[in-house]
């Protein structure tokens, strides 16, 4: 059961868009490597993003993603995990951060934080 639900994800994000993309690593339909570009009109615009997805057994009833956890509902499909992950590339949201001191220059210096924010782009993505 758990293994259908897997593959029709997985075909959801073949067939949907050229934004994202997944596929399964070695043969393992639990373990997934998929590619988000960066949106236009932002300091990610471009750049293609590897995200390394382990999907637990139980899925979709629970999730291992930390920011996620609270706000979490099996109705969540790994699709729409990558298309939030596009969304905050493009509108962060400072008020609950991961990394405080980019929340700052997020919200009282944009142009600070977009000139870093390209900077370790050009640095770690492809």
């Amino acid at each position: 059961m758990v293994s259908k639900c897997i593959l029709k994800e997985l075909k959801s994000i073949e067939d949907a868009s050229r934004c994202y993309s997944a596929t399964i690593v070695n043969d393992d339909i639990f373990h997934w490597e998929a590619s988000i570009i960066g949106p236009d009109d932002s300091p990610y615009e471009g750049r293609v993003y590897r995200l390394d997805i382990r999907i637990p057994s139980n899925f979709p009833i629970t999730i291992c993603i930390d920011i996620l956890q609270s706000q979490w509902n099996s109705i969540w499909s790994i699709e729409k995990i990558l298309l939030a992950i596009i969304s905050l590339l493009t509108d962060a949201n400072p008020d609950d951060p991961y990394n405080a001191r980019a929340a700052l220059y997020y919200r009282d210096d944009r142009q600070k934080f977009d000139e870093i924010a390209r900077s370790w782009t050009k640095k770690y993505s492809m």
